[in-house]
């Protein structure tokens, strides 16, 4: 969700995400003012190898992911330096702090954010990454800001697996932002509020926008069956009751950033589930639509799912540069 500044290095041209099941990469030009994927490749990952989670060690097993890394550069023909990297929803702690005022100095506000969510936090502040962007405007001069928070080691964990296969991380997002970031570097959205729903097989995200700005996240740990209606249902009360929302204007399903059971949901009965609920037709995410593949690159629908967050993470940082 960050903005690079204006003196930052350019723009990476590949994007990685690692996820429990799998690791995918593309590498994107621009063929005028059309984004071209011109490689793609997924390599799959032994069970347990990754265990995404906030407070522990996520890399169970190191080897397995840097070989699957090494082999998907193989497969594209690319050896990148510098890479943008997406990593699960469930590695950060992602809030919405407002302020009524906001501190003048960019070193006052980072200290005040980083009060504000040390006690939500499951881990000590002092020990975290916490990174910041603007949201919502506030009546009265005020505003949002979303923030998320993560363990300074995890997150270096990720790091660590793309440079031992050579590349180093020049920027870190979560999945469900760069799904949110491809939505809005695809054109206007929507004016009034929109949801957008990601499914994993180990975790759901739903994520509430006003137009281009996030007003509502929540990421759950798949439990059991029951545990995506629930929190389908506590989403929608909330928009209804503390949100003033009046309805969404667009609904989008993402089945996740890997080719899992996840993604074939999606297009069954999650996909009617979320429709009976909520009122309105929901869509899924083609990646084909927004953006040309090379002729050579073959994308079949579980790669199709990995390439979306990665795109988003691209075309985000183009729309910035």
């Amino acid at each position: 969700m960050m903005r690079r500044s204006l003196v930052a290095p350019p723009a990476p041209a590949v994007a990685v995400e690692i996820s429990p099941r799998q690791v995918a990469a593309i590498a994107m030009t621009a063929h005028g003012d059309a984004p071209v994927v011109g490689a793609c490749a997924a390599e799959p990952l032994p069970a347990n190898a990754l265990v995404p989670n906030l407070t522990g060690t996520n890399m169970a097993d190191r080897a397995p992911v840097v070989q699957a890394l090494s082999r998907v550069f193989e497969r594209m023909g690319t050896r990148p330096r510098r890479v943008a990297l997406i990593i699960p929803d469930s590695v950060a702690k992602v809030s919405i702090v407002r302020f009524e005022k906001v501190p003048p100095r960019a070193a006052d506000l980072g200290q005040v954010i980083r009060w504000q969510v040390r006690k939500a936090a499951p881990f000590r502040i002092e020990d975290a990454q916490v990174t910041f962007a603007p949201g919502a405007v506030v009546a009265g001069g005020g505003r949002e800001f979303i923030v998320a928070v993560a363990r300074r080691d995890v997150v270096l964990e990720y790091e660590q697996v793309a440079l031992a296969a050579g590349a180093h991380a020049g920027l870190v997002d979560l999945a469900t932002f760069g799904l949110i970031n491809l939505v809005l570097a695809a054109g206007r959205p929507p004016a009034g509020d929109w949801l957008l729903v990601n499914v994993t097989s180990e975790y759901s995200t739903m994520g509430i926008m006003r137009g281009s700005d996030l007003i509502f996240y929540r990421n759950r740990i798949e439990e059991g069956e029951g545990n995506l209606s629930d929190l389908v249902h506590q989403t929608a009360m909330y928009y209804e009751d503390r949100l003033e929302g009046k309805g969404f204007e667009r609904v989008l399903l993402s089945g996740g950033g890997d080719a899992t059971e996840g993604a074939a949901r999606g297009a069954g009965p999650l996909r009617r589930n979320l429709e009976e609920r909520l009122g309105v037709g929901v869509e899924t995410i083609d990646v084909g639509k927004l953006a040309t593949f090379a002729d050579r690159t073959a994308v079949d629908a579980a790669l199709s799912a990995s390439v979306a967050p990665l795109m988003g993470v691209l075309l985000r940082e183009r729309v910035s540069g």
